[in-house]
């Protein structure tokens, strides 16, 4: 076993996210490298093996990160090292010896984070509609919230995705996690925010959504997913709402999707999951939170004017 020189830190973290094709996993996993190079080297850059690997899992515990997190951390370096042994750095059967390491079992459902229809109305109605950029905005935040689309998919949309398909406007074979490709159907009342913005842009091609100077002009440029990020706790916040993220609208879509009654499996369509146990997990659909199962449990004080008696 060696060490990973210092030099190549760099080298290594591109080899591995060269070999990515989501957007999304490479910027997971390069933070992720960026966090373990940190800790590697302020460690004394020990041994690279298996204890290595064990040592890093316990000090992403300690710093106390979700299962989720710690596991995704764990799979950057794991196929760093593959990497690292298959352009020679690490000696053969480094990368078998390392990758034997488990990660964290996660334990129960995360519940996640979801607005009500309520507070989804409200947050809709945030943006002012007379202005160029409230109407964008607007745009956004429905397709966000009424498609369940990622903000990745919101910004790389062209004015040329949305399209009719057996008599409704829908956005055909969209590219999403996992090079997965689905039909995404567009609510009228969506599609109507959309066209709102194009008639207020105009945009007639390039790029559906850009950014807006403070002077009001229309850049050519798209908008970033981090921009996209900031529109929404810019509305959210205000609201109550300050943490609120871009993937808590896809969330908020599909719980409503199934409280309205909606299919699971047609949700599983709309949200573009390779597994219906996924969307199961996604929406907590075995916890009802509403009308919990411990709610009625026959064994409650009876209550006279507000006092519990026997």
């Amino acid at each position: 076993m060696s060490a990973l020189p210092v030099p190549g830190f760099a080298a290594l973290t591109e080899l591995v996210l060269s070999a990515l094709s989501s957007a999304h996993t490479r910027r997971a996993y390069r933070h992720s490298l960026h966090s373990f190079f940190e800790w590697y080297t302020a460690a004394g850059r020990p041994t690279f093996d298996r204890t290595l690997l064990q040592s890093w899992r316990a000090e992403l515990q300690r710093r106390a990160l979700a299962p989720s997190s710690i596991n995704v951390n764990l799979a950057a370096v794991r196929r760093l090292t593959n990497e690292a042994e298959a352009h020679g750095i690490l000696p053969p059967g480094t990368a078998a010896h390392i990758n034997a390491t488990p990660g964290i079992r996660q334990q129960g459902i995360r519940a996640g984070n979801w607005l009500t229809a309520d507070q989804a109305r409200r947050l809709l109605q945030s943006p002012d509609p007379s202005t160029t950029r409230g109407k964008r905005d607007c745009a956004i935040l429905a397709l966000l919230v009424g498609c369940a689309l990622r903000r990745a998919e919101v910004a790389a949309l062209q004015s040329t995705d949305i399209q009719l398909r057996e008599g409704r406007w829908v956005i055909p074979d969209l590219l999403g996690k996992g090079n997965r490709l689905r039909t995404v159907p567009i609510p009228a009342w969506v599609k109507g925010m959309i066209d709102s913005w194009i008639a207020a842009a105009p945009v007639s091609s390039g790029s559906l959504f850009r950014a807006i100077g403070k002077s009001g002009k229309l850049s050519p440029a798209p908008l970033t997913e981090r921009s996209i990020w900031q529109i929404v706790r810019a509305h959210a916040a205000p609201l109550g709402f300050p943490d609120l993220a871009p993937h808590d609208l896809r969330r908020t879509c599909a719980k409503l999707c199934r409280a309205a009654g909606g299919d699971l499996e047609q949700i599983q369509f709309l949200l573009g999951h390779a597994s219906i146990l996924t969307t199961e997990r996604y929406l907590g659909s075995r916890q009802n939170l509403e009308t919990a199962v411990n709610d009625h449990l026959g064994i409650e004080p009876r209550v006279v004017a507000n006092r519990a008696v026997d």
